[in-house]
């Protein structure tokens, strides 16, 4: 009896110390598996709900904390601005590189594609994603990790990717560490989300020939 009152004791010691962890990490996880096994009704409609509404109900209610400081404010944009520019270009460059790839094609190629559909589902679809992994958990985890919550947070994003084509799902690996450093450094998601919806935009475009 002892012994397991002094694991009980350990138990509720962890939980105190790591207890803001252990609600980002574990709510972050829980939200991702909710929008795959109870998708609401339209994708932009259940990204909302599940990678932004939730959590940001969260940071106010659970953490106790302004959501302000999860990404939202612009931050330094003096230097987040500069590698949006250069990103923007070193991209581009990649984006037609792998266009060689018939495996890129063949999943991005639509018929009948919709421009405007398009970019209302994805401007909303990766606002709430940007939110989920550079805000509320790189922010989340930054006051006990420090920079290794870009290492973090990277991880849940990668395997997201799964089911894409496989040169695309295991490029979000450095895409990940790459939007989650410009994130920390700028103080703000908003970095991330400009590059991977230019990045995203010009990826469907230019292989639905627009």
């Amino acid at each position: 009896m002892k012994a397991l009152n002094g694991e009980l004791k350990e138990i509720a010691r962890f939980c105190r110390s790591n207890y803001n962890e252990i609600i980002v990490i574990s709510l972050a996880t829980l939200f991702l598996m909710l929008n795959y096994y109870n998708t609401i009704g339209e994708r932009w409609l259940s990204s909302l709900v599940y990678y932004f509404i939730l959590p940001f109900i969260s940071i106010v209610a659970v953490l106790r904390k302004n959501p302000l400081d999860f990404g939202l404010r612009p931050g330094n944009i003096r230097v987040w601005g500069l590698y949006v520019l250069i990103l923007a270009g070193v991209l581009t460059v990649l984006v037609l590189g792998v266009l060689v790839f018939a495996s890129m094609k063949g999943y991005y190629k639509e018929h009948n594609f919709n421009v405007s559909g398009y970019v209302f589902e994805i401007v909303i679809v990766l606002f709430s994603w940007e939110f989920l992994f550079r805000g509320f958990l790189l922010f989340g985890l930054k006051e006990k990790f420090g920079e290794a919550a870009i290492i973090i947070q990277m991880i849940p994003f990668a395997l997201r990717h799964i089911g894409k084509p496989e040169l695309e799902a295991v490029s979000c690996i450095f895409a990940g560490l790459l939007f989650g450093f410009v994130a920390y450094r700028a103080g703000s998601f908003w970095p991330a989300y400009i590059i991977h919806l230019y990045v995203n935009l010009l990826n469907k475009f230019i292989n639905n020939g627009i």
